[in-house]
């Protein structure tokens, strides 16, 4: 479970105080996967930072109890000067599990030969993201945090190969996905919520939050 009570965030711009959340109370609990409307500049990465304990609020408390992702794509805690093989390990033994397992699978899951013994450093910006997808894969998870949506990329064997371990592990667990467009939400969330100016507006249905959503936009 993730829990939000009266929380508040805002940031300086340097003109302005943007304000991203403004005492907003609401709860993710296991088994309702939630989706999260909101528009460019809102605040999407800021509220899923939030969720995961990488930014901490101005006021309020959020509770977590249950085991939660890093946000897709976040790639904290590697090392670039280090190789993936290098990371995988060391991410294993933080969570505890087996080194070889995990290099194993992220090896399998990535698909780039020879390069997952090079640096991170010495990747293309989309290697790097089919690295960060497969150690969130790795781990297993209560509550899986996602910014925008699925990676995109052009290798169609990573598509499937992740896409079938992604939906596998989506069965078992919940889900929760900050995104500008509804169509992303429709695959996995049975519930919804719009962010707007601030405001967190939480629905029963995704149907019920488009409508406040497209209303806005």
């Amino acid at each position: 479970m993730i829990e939000f009570q009266n929380v508040s965030k805002s940031f300086w711009t340097g003109v302005q105080r943007k304000v991203i959340l403004d005492r907003g109370s609401f709860t993710v609990e296991l088994g309702h996967s939630l989706g999260i409307l909101a528009g460019n500049g809102t605040g999407k990465t800021t509220m899923i930072n939030m969720m995961a304990g990488l930014e901490k609020p101005d006021e309020g408390k959020i509770i977590r109890t249950s085991r939660i992702s890093f946000p897709l794509g976040f790639m904290g805690g590697v090392v670039r000067d280090h190789s993936a093989a290098e990371n995988s390990r060391y991410i294993a033994r933080l969570y505890g599990l087996d080194p070889d397992y995990v290099e194993a699978f992220c090896r399998y899951i990535v698909g780039i030969e020879e390069y997952f013994d090079r640096p991170l450093n010495t990747y293309s910006q989309g290697m790097r993201a089919r690295v960060s997808f497969a150690l969130l894969l790795a781990l297993e998870f209560d509550i899986y945090l996602i910014d925008e949506g699925m990676p995109s990329s052009t290798d169609a064997d990573f598509n499937r190969r992740a896409g079938n371990v992604l939906h596998e592990r989506l069965t078992k667990s919940t889900v929760v996905i900050v995104s500008h467009n509804p169509h992303i939400l429709e695959k996995y969330c049975n519930r919804a919520a719009v962010l707007r100016d601030g405001k967190f507006y939480m629905f029963d249905t995704l149907a019920e939050a488009k409508k406040l959503y497209e209303y806005d936009a």
